[in-house]
């Protein structure tokens, strides 16, 4: 597609479409675009971008609707993202900077994204494999047991509890915890198993059964991949599209039902090497969102991407103002895990 005015034709048609939700003709876009050329010209255009099977017709004399291939074309040649309004970026950075932990955070983020895209948002919660350690708090309790918090640099709070044959030194709980801080925080999963091998050797030998133990736990908190989740908020705006998708919206439904088909698609998209990724109909492997469209973007502290952040809807989804509502909310996001 390298002539710029069938490119031309092809956005006219897909602003239309997404806006109206009817197949548009040729005399349809003479009205309301200015596109300097003869109706003729906007109809051998339009057999031209038919042929290609980047627009089709739903049924005899009817005007055209766009392809996915149509959708595709669109948006990698988008020349600009619509920009959110001042309003619209000081009620987003207003509604998270009230958030008081990562549930939290979560929570508002992606009831937020449904509410500025009207699709349904989806947010992953950030993996603790990827995420850098902060602080461990260690709690001595009875019974020879000891509280081991972990906080990682995502916000995320994991307790666990470590049981022990023996009672300890009263000074070992104090002195684990300053050395496991001094030692690990900072650092991810992949770069702990030196600084505890180190924490570990520096106790006397009669101590370190105890602190391998507290070790163990929060390397293997950190391992941890069955936790990882995803939260969904706006499924109810899949329902007022329901004339969207072909026959029924049963299919979309059921898919965003199974967990690990969203957390294996934002998986799947954290491939692309673009900050926003855009998966349409087809594209996406799951045959239930063969009709669907999804708009994801990473998000995470000091540069490094944790977890991503989507909005999903139908195909006739209006690309700009949802790629632009992602990044948006994805950087928010971002800047909230990292302060």
């Amino acid at each position: 597609m390298s002539d710029d005015r069938r490119l031309d034709v092809l956005r006219a048609i897909v602003e239309d479409y997404v806006t109206t939700n009817e197949p548009v003709g040729s005399r349809a876009l003479v009205e309301r675009h200015a596109l300097d050329v003869s109706p003729a010209t906007i109809r051998n255009d339009m057999a031209v971008l038919e042929e290609a099977g980047y627009i089709a017709q739903p049924h005899t004399s009817a005007g055209r609707v766009p392809t996915d291939k149509g959708y595709r074309l669109f948006v990698d040649r988008l020349s600009s993202v619509k920009p959110l309004s001042a309003a619209e970026r000081r009620a987003i950075a207003t509604f998270l900077a009230d958030a008081v932990d990562l549930d939290d955070v979560v929570d508002r983020s992606v009831r937020l994204l449904s509410q500025l895209t009207h699709q349904v948002a989806v947010v992953q919660y950030p993996s603790l494999a990827r995420s850098a350690l902060r602080h461990v708090e260690l709690v001595p309790l009875e019974d020879r047991r000891i509280l081991v918090v972990i906080i990682t640099e995502t916000g995320r709070v994991e307790q666990r509890i470590v049981e022990l044959d023996e009672p300890v030194a009263e000074d070992l709980v104090p002195e684990l915890r300053a050395r496991l801080n001094v030692s690990a925080a900072g650092r991810r999963l992949s770069e702990l198993d030196v600084p505890l091998s180190q924490v570990v050797e520096a106790f006397a030998v009669g101590e370190r059964g105890a602190v391998r133990a507290v070790a163990d736990v929060v390397r293997d908190t950190l391992a941890e991949t069955t936790e990882e989740r995803v939260v969904m908020a706006g499924t109810s705006n899949l329902l007022r599209a329901d004339r969207d998708f072909p026959g029924t919206v049963r299919p979309v439904i059921e898919a965003l039902e199974e967990q690990v088909v969203l957390l294996r698609l934002l998986t799947e998209m954290a491939e692309d090497t673009v900050d926003v990724a855009v998966r349409i109909g087809h594209e996406n492997t799951h045959v239930g969102l063969a009709e669907a469209s999804i708009v994801a973007a990473g998000y995470g502290a000091d540069g490094e991407t944790v977890a991503r952040i989507g909005a999903l809807g139908p195909t006739r989804m209006d690309y700009a103002g949802t790629i632009a509502s992602v990044r948006a909310v994805a950087r928010y996001l971002s800047r909230i895990l990292a302060g």
